[in-house]
């Protein structure tokens, strides 16, 4: 049997239940896994296990089902949320973006592991194998169809709204990856119109964040329906942190276009650090601007062993993890509301508007960018 599992976030390979679940299914036929999500790429590499799931494809989840469809027998979601009807919401956002759900058996697993594990059929065909899994989990079966239908999305004309569940008052709200508000109720939504964010129901919109997501003075619309979306932090502390070595990095190092190239290649991160693993096959150094951004992506470049050149002025959201730094790294500390500004300018100045540039040296790179810098460095911290 084929058999296909997609598997979103980190806590279900933190924990352990992956491999577990893995292990299992093996037993069944030939699995291929796949994970969606930056920071479950993340904890993939720190649990060791980048042979056996795939962390080189940059899909969302309903889009690794729909690869599964044409070639597997069975695809099973394996996902820990902040609650059960959070972890719901999740499979039933997922479920309500494959076109072709019904032509494959799809069952979910929720929070294996936990007191509130459940295992979800998600049409006719899973009913089956989604008794056998629970059996040899321990865990309970949940028809969809039988949950309460919550509207997690409505739309009228140009206006989206996007309801959140599993929200806890002071949690940060992230768009795409970018810190847009802070929560004040356990009902929250976020409004868009004609693919602008206007609105956060219960929560306090962050109107610097907004500018971000929406490229401030290019005022880029986003699909507020198909948005990554999410509150609180991103991972746990449950893990260590692991650096690939050069023989494991595969095509993260690139290592063709490295002996073509003179010098150093450097990429750019702008407030996109959950795109990090697309942006830096084949950099040697990251220039990243932001403070939650270069907390992010020193992290997840620390897997990869890539130094970075962090443009920050103080302002962090607090939504990370404990961050690890490769050495190498340098982090710029600008007077507050400035990393923005700095950003652009070099941006402009020394990547020519392009996400990836080429230098004699991170050395000369970082010069460089300290003249960008002039006048708003308070301090600069080497690693």
């Amino acid at each position: 049997m084929e058999i296909g599992l997609v598997i979103h976030g980190p806590e279900v390979i933190d924990s352990g239940q992956a491999k577990k679940i893995i292990e299992l299914l093996s037993s069944k036929g030939t699995v291929t896994s796949m994970i969606a999500g930056t920071m479950g790429k993340t904890a993939v590499i720190d649990a060791h296990m980048e042979n056996i799931i795939d962390i080189r494809r940059s899909l969302k989840p309903s889009e690794c089902i729909e690869k599964c469809i044409d070639t597997k027998d069975v695809i099973y979601l394996l996902n820990h949320g902040k609650k059960l009807e959070t972890g719901i919401a999740f499979a039933r956002m997922v479920i309500s973006h494959v076109k072709r759900k019904d032509e494959k058996p799809i069952v979910h697993i929720e929070s294996p592991g936990s007191s509130d594990g459940v295992v979800i059929p998600w049409n006719k065909l899973a009913h089956e194998h989604a008794k056998t899994i629970a059996n040899e989990l321990g865990l309970s079966i949940i028809i969809a169809s039988e949950q309460e239908k919550e509207i997690l999305l409505e739309k009228e004309g140009e206006r989206v709204v996007r309801h959140l569940t599993g929200v806890q008052p002071g949690e940060k709200i992230l768009v795409n990856g970018i810190v847009v508000g802070s929560a004040t109720s356990f009902e929250v939504s976020i409004i868009a119109e004609n693919g602008y964010i206007t609105q956060i129901k219960g929560g306090t919109m962050k109107e610097h964040g907004v500018e971000k997501i929406h490229d401030y003075e290019n005022l880029t619309p986003i699909d507020l329906k198909s948005a990554w979306v999410k509150s609180g932090r991103l991972r746990s502390d449950n893990f260590k942190a692991r650096t690939l070595k050069t023989c494991e990095l595969g095509t993260f190092s690139n290592k063709e276009n490295k002996m073509q190239k003179q010098g150093i290649c450097a990429v750019i991160v702008d407030h996109a650090a959950e795109k990090v693993f697309e942006i830096v096959p084949g950099a040697d150094v990251a220039v990243t601007v932001g403070d939650d951004t270069t907390i992010l992506a020193a992290d997840i470049l620390y897997r990869l062993g890539i130094p970075i050149i962090g443009i920050t002025d103080g302002d962090s959201d607090g939504i990370s993890h404990k961050t690890h730094i490769f050495p190498g790294s340098t982090i710029l500390r600008l007077i507050p509301d400035s990393d923005d500004v700095i950003g652009r300018k070099i941006l402009i100045n020394l990547f020519m508007n392009k996400k990836n540039m080429n230098f004699a040296s991170q050395d000369e790179l970082k010069d460089m960018i300290i003249k960008q810098a002039v006048g708003a460095i308070k301090y600069i911290k080497e690693y």
